[in-house]
């Protein structure tokens, strides 16, 4: 466990940036943001160490500073003014990530094999009904966030165009958060990117940023591999296993298995 060093702040008028800062804080050093850390874990990651912008932790913490991506600087998740942010390139912990500046990099749309994909499983359905366990879905998968799917920006009954152009907007999500998480050092292609925003669409963010699936990925294993042995375990839908899910597992696999020249994962610039 991280160490926490609580003191009483006191000014400093040599350190006018911060009085106190907690290992794991930002920091500044000489107006280039960072955070407090030890001086091995900032080396390790090839970081830049400063002295005395960590005043009030032990001697070996330091403000760590890294320039990363694209004009970007490591620093702390919440302090990232842009909210654009890329995991994987930062010594640390997780909260810690390159933060990009604003209209940096963003994660690519899916291709076409991806929606197709989507659509086959989902279904169309032109007006809000429950969906195989309950759930009121309309369009391509859309799920209702309000009586009646007030949210939705197009009348009933949806038309095969309006219900794309609603599963375009709904994939963002879906797409931002398997960028988000899967760390930069792993290189997917269009069609690996697309089948894993299909799985995130499918069981939602929370679960597939918890998986094992995003672990093995991240801890650098081939991904066809863990794409083989671990989507097909996501085929339950309220305890129960469903055909449905059963097949759309494995036509994921097959199209995360199936090659492609044009890279999708880290996300371009």
């Amino acid at each position: 466990m991280r160490s926490f060093i609580l003191a009483a702040a006191t000014a400093i008028s040599t350190l006018p940036l911060l009085a106190s800062a907690a290992v794991g804080d930002a920091c500044s050093a000489n107006g280039t943001p960072g955070v407090c850390l030890s001086t091995s874990t900032c080396t390790s990651g090839s970081g830049t160490t400063h002295t005395g912008f960590c005043p009030n932790d032990p001697a070996d913490v330091k403000c760590c500073t890294k320039s990363c991506g694209t004009g970007g600087q490591c620093r702390l998740v919440s302090s990232c003014p842009s909210g654009n942010t890329l995991s994987g390139l930062c010594p640390g912990p997780s909260t810690i990530r390159c933060c990009l500046p604003a209209g940096g990099c963003t994660a690519p749309n899916v291709n076409a094999a991806t929606i197709s994909l989507i659509k086959q499983f989902e279904g169309f359905v032109a007006s809000p009904a429950p969906d195989p366990i309950g759930l009121p879905t309309v369009g391509y998968g859309h799920l209702c966030q309000t009586t009646g799917c007030a949210e939705v920006p197009y009348s009933f009954p949806l038309t095969t165009t309006t219900a794309s152009a609603l599963l375009t907007s709904d994939l963002r999500t879906y797409q931002n958060c398997i960028a988000r998480d899967i760390r930069d050092t792993v290189v997917l292609n269009a069609n690996q990117y697309g089948a894993l925003v299909s799985w995130a669409f499918n069981v939602g963010c929370g679960n597939t940023a918890s998986s094992t699936l995003i672990s093995r990925l991240n801890n650098g294993e081939a991904p066809n591999t863990v794409a083989s042995e671990e989507l097909p375990k996501w085929n339950k839908a309220g305890g129960q296993v469903l055909p449905g899910l059963v097949n759309r597992r494995a036509a994921e696999v097959t199209l995360f298995r199936t090659a492609s020249s044009v890279t999708a994962h880290p996300p371009p610039c």
